[in-house]
């Protein structure tokens, strides 16, 4: 096996892949101790029997370059699976995302393996072998690498070729890559990874929507995330939701209202992070209430029909069989009832979800459409 720890390296094996219709690509990496993750091993392997490698960037002198230079060639598939974290890895340090993308999760998710279908599932199913576990935790940031190590990233992206080549052939025979396509439009949108100090409010749950609470929320929330961001920690360490929502309540103004604290960490009652606390309920004790921040809609104040729910959840369990894919792909519980209650701007109505079953839903909602059974299936009648 071969590890890359120079940009020569790199950028030879890179321009062989270039050849080729695919290459598979997987990374390892630690985000425990960090904000932004910290990027340990990247693993490549050429299609078919071609060549396997490793590239270490925390060995010797290596540039990412020759390989942004490859994702950038359209000419060329990138393969992952759940590639996520991957592409927001790349994002982050070249702000850049391979294209054309296939990601074998979504991939296997609209072929009927499931909802996020994990990889030593399909390692089983498709390539029909078994997977080594003794390397799953490992700290990929320490070195020297074993060779257990070394062989157990290896095969996340051999088995991939595998796995990617079958995905391909069932998407091209059932016409559905389209579908995956609009799936992987949301993982190459920079959005997706961009946080925004701002908005990091909107991931703090909370049942209160009072707009002075909300505005203590938000600012405490924005102090935080880029405290986090600027110093490359997890927002955790700064201080964790729960104690976020207690300073949003008690409204800490002082050293000394921060002693009192049940939930917040002792390193957040001194310094910078208890200066930016106080500062920050400052400034959402002074903003005005026109500018409160407004939550999010929310699906408990429709006014949801439980039996057309109920229906809507048939029509779906009848659809989804249909078409071979998971239900929760399709609409979750939360988007029935939304549909439900009068919203339409969900995302089951949209794009192939409606193909599948957005479209007869809303003529369900009508009652342009009726269920009926017909021994152990569900029938749609057109009325």
């Amino acid at each position: 096996m071969r590890t890359i720890t120079h940009t020569d390296e790199l950028a030879a094996f890179c321009q062989e892949a270039q050849k080729g219709p695919y290459v598979t690509i997987d990374t390892e990496f630690l985000r425990e101790r960090t904000y932004y993750s910290k990027l340990c091993l990247i693993q490549m392997a050429l299609p078919g029997d071609g060549e396997a490698v490793l590239i270490d960037p925390l060995v010797g002198d290596l540039s990412m370059e020759p390989l942004y230079t490859l994702f950038r060639d359209t000419n060329v598939v990138k393969v992952f699976h759940a590639a996520r974290q991957d592409l927001e890895i790349f994002f982050v340090e070249g702000e850049v995302f391979p294209e054309p993308l296939f990601d074998t999760q979504v991939a296997a998710m609209v072929c009927g393996f499931g909802e996020q279908v994990g990889y030593e599932t399909l390692v089983r199913k498709i390539a029909k072998l078994p997977v080594d576990k003794t390397s799953r935790f490992t700290d990929w940031s320490r070195r020297p690498l074993t060779d257990a190590q070394k062989n157990y990233a290896l095969a996340d992206v051999t088995h991939l070729r595998l796995i990617y080549e079958f995905l391909d052939a069932a998407l091209q025979k059932s016409g559905r890559q389209k579908w995956v396509q609009e799936e992987l439009r949301v993982l190459t949108n920079p959005e997706t990874y961009i946080v925004r100090p701002t908005e990091a409010w909107k991931r703090v749950k909370t049942r209160t929507h009072s707009g002075k609470f909300l505005a203590m929320v938000q600012e405490l929330a924005r102090f935080r995330e880029g405290y986090a961001q600027a110093r490359n920690v997890p927002r955790n360490r700064v201080y964790k939701d729960d104690a976020l929502l207690e300073l949003a309540s008690t409204k800490p103004q002082s050293l000394q209202d921060l002693g009192r604290s049940r939930l917040l960490l002792r390193e957040a009652r001194k310094g910078e992070i208890a200066e930016g606390i106080i500062a920050a309920v400052a400034a959402a004790t002074e903003m005005a209430p026109e500018n409160y921040p407004k939550p999010a809609f929310s699906n408990d104040k429709l006014q949801v029909n439980p039996a057309l729910a109920d229906l809507l959840r048939v029509l779906l369990k009848a659809k989804a069989e249909n078409a071979g894919v998971a239900q929760k792909l399709i609409a979750t519980a939360s988007d029935l009832d939304a549909i439900a209650g009068g919203r339409r701007d969900v995302l089951a109505l949209s794009g192939w979800r409606a193909e599948v079953f957005g479209t007869d839903a809303l003529r369900l909602c009508k009652g342009e459409l009726a269920l009926a059974l017909k021994g152990s299936s569900v029938e749609v009648i057109e009325i």
